[in-house]
């Protein structure tokens, strides 16, 4: 599943649909395969977490990657890399060089509403970690109002903080010392705030997430996808198991042992 900064950089690749018309239109998902945004101009294209959206008049495209979700754009007419049975959304925009196609392949979410509904929607959102405006305080409020959950678990659920992903779950974790099993009320949460927002903000524009300062490959992060292997700070090796997440869903965590170290 993708973090938001993942996000945040698709809607800048994206933003280039602003002001263009639609010049073909094709949901191929049971419930939407009559909504036909042909004719219509595309207003805005934004994101809020791992949510993105795209308005076309008085109505919002919503699409969420998931797991193996990916948008694709290509000059129409040219030949589709990915198989023509994966894509879920395809959009043709008017170009003075020829119509670009733009098609969303494997979408775990495609749904579409009213723009008027918008904030009731996606009320139930916590704040958006990447947006100018972030709300540290009501992140913050939010995670310490379930003392007894597991700051692993509070860091992952998107009513908490809209964009935080399981590669940023465990980094945080290891830079803040903390076990993701620990539970809130033992914790730091401001410091587990601050730290998420500072990553993520980093990583905005960059191609490759690096949490560690080093660019260079396999040394991009201290503990995420790194079982077995050797801490970066003490050389004791990093385990791994499972944490609830998002939705409750057990989810890899890695920690070291000694850094992070299980409460007693």
């Amino acid at each position: 599943m993708p973090e938001g900064d993942s996000v945040y950089q698709l809607s800048k690749r994206l933003q280039f649909m602003a002001g263009r018309e639609v010049t073909r239109a094709s949901l191929r998902v049971p419930r939407y395969a009559t909504v036909d945004f042909t004719g219509m101009t595309c207003e805005r294209v934004w994101p809020y977490g791992k949510h993105l959206f795209m308005q076309f008049g008085p109505e919002i495209l919503h699409t969420h990657l998931k797991m193996e979700g990916t948008w694709a754009i290509h000059r129409a007419g040219t030949r589709w890399r990915k198989p023509g049975h994966t894509a879920r959304v395809v959009l043709q925009l008017a170009d003075t060089a020829g119509d670009i196609e733009l098609v969303g392949h494997s979408l775990g979410l495609v749904e579409v509403f009213p723009a008027r509904e918008y904030p009731l929607r996606m009320g139930y959102l916590g704040p958006d970690m990447l947006a100018d405006d972030f709300d540290h305080d009501e992140v913050v409020r939010r995670i310490a109002s379930a003392p007894g959950m597991e700051i692993g678990r509070a860091l992952l659920d998107q009513k908490n903080a809209a964009g935080i992903g399981n590669e940023y779950r465990a980094e945080i974790c290891f830079l803040a010392g903390t076990h993701p099993a620990r539970r809130v009320r033992e914790v730091d949460v401001d410091t587990h705030v601050r730290l998420a927002r500072r990553l993520m903000w980093a990583n905005k524009d960059s191609p490759v997430r690096v949490t560690t300062g080093v660019r260079r490959a396999g040394e991009t992060s201290y503990v995420f996808g790194r079982n077995n292997k050797p801490c970066r700070r003490c050389t004791t090796l990093i385990q791994k198991g499972f944490l609830g997440g998002e939705g409750d869903l057990e989810r890899v965590i890695w920690w070291c042992p000694r850094c992070q170290p299980a409460a007693r």
